[in-house]
């Protein structure tokens, strides 16, 4: 019996994984922002063959997970950046606008993903297991069982230089601890400074505000569209966390990672309202995180308290910190 559940726990472990980086399809023309729809179908069609090719050349460390992995030849495309993707198109993470691009992102991503599935099927044939699959019932002949999974990209997103995954901004400055040097490293976002010295918002004074509290909301004098354009993830109300995994969730096939960050005041009423509201939306998991609610954490709202911005931006390599 152990033996066997390890086998079934192996087969439903079998995705290969990879995110694009919606930040980087946001193109500019003539003063508006919006998606640059033929560069992302592009990265889908790549993203979804680069991956079907991994499966290939994968060493498993047991033949067991190379027969499930052959033989559903299940893939992951996700997307991070998703934050910042809003911010440059110049939308709030909670509002109803929110919610629409996450649903049409992802929709797009889906059918483009799909027909790339379809046509490497037609190329090289489709998964070993496909005539007992649901996809031999509706008669959809693909290469990938599934093709699409929203991973955190915790490590993956802070190479590429952008917010994970679908999370809103954990802050806007804040301390990760625990790195490999034993420092925590300090970082600001790096939109935040672009946005500020563009709309000639008060520099010195909101960065030194936002180096303490790691958020805007404590700054006086800023626009509310810009407090709300600039949205950190425990001021997000439960609901809109809930409702962008849901319009992501319509169109992935595989799991996503969703965290709700709550903040140190949350009540046990305000988690279970989190979980069954997850529940009634039909969602396929649901992660809540209250801050503080573990002695240490990675991610630390703000910096050192008596950091100013002067002080920061002596301490800090332009090239090495994100600004």
């Amino acid at each position: 019996m152990p033996r066997l559940r390890e086998r079934r726990r192996l087969k439903r472990n079998t995705n290969s994984l990879g995110s694009i980086n919606l930040a980087n399809m946001v193109e500019v023309a003539n003063g508006q922002a919006g998606i640059d729809w033929g560069r992302l179908g592009d990265t889908v069609h790549a993203g979804v063959r680069f991956l079907d090719d991994v499966i290939e050349v994968t060493r498993h460390p047991l033949p067991e997970v190379a027969e499930a992995t052959r033989g559903n030849r299940k893939i992951g495309l996700g997307v991070m950046g998703f934050a910042e993707c809003l911010i440059l198109l110049d939308v709030p993470y909670d509002s109803d606008e929110a919610t629409a691009w996450a649903d049409r992102l992802m929709a797009f991503i889906d059918a483009e993903a799909r027909h790339t599935s379809r046509q490497l099927a037609e190329q090289r044939g489709v998964f070993p297991n496909w005539s007992r699959s649901i996809c031999a019932g509706a008669g959809e002949r693909v290469r990938n069982a599934t093709r699409l999974s929203v991973a955190s990209t915790g490590t993956v997103s802070i190479i590429a230089g952008t917010s994970g995954g679908i999370e809103p901004l954990f802050a806007l400055a804040y301390r990760r601890e625990h790195t490999l040097g034993g420092e925590p490293l300090v970082e600001i976002n790096p939109l935040l400074l672009r946005y500020a010295e563009e709309h000639q918002i008060d520099f010195p004074g909101l960065i030194d505000v936002i180096l303490a509290a790691g958020r805007m909301g404590e700054v006086h004098g800023i626009p509310e569209r810009v407090r709300r354009l600039f949205v950190t993830a425990t001021e997000v109300p439960v609901r809109q966390h809930l409702r962008i995994q849901h319009a992501f969730q319509r169109h992935v096939d595989n799991a996503i990672s969703k965290t709700i960050n709550l903040p140190e005041g949350a009540s046990r009423e305000d988690v279970a309202s989190a979980y069954l509201e997850g529940w009634r939306l039909g969602l396929k998991g649901v992660t809540v995180y209250r801050c503080g609610s573990k002695p240490g954490q990675i991610l630390t709202l703000g910096l050192e308290d008596d950091m100013t911005a002067h002080e920061f931006f002596a301490k800090c390599d332009p090239g090495a910190c994100r600004l």
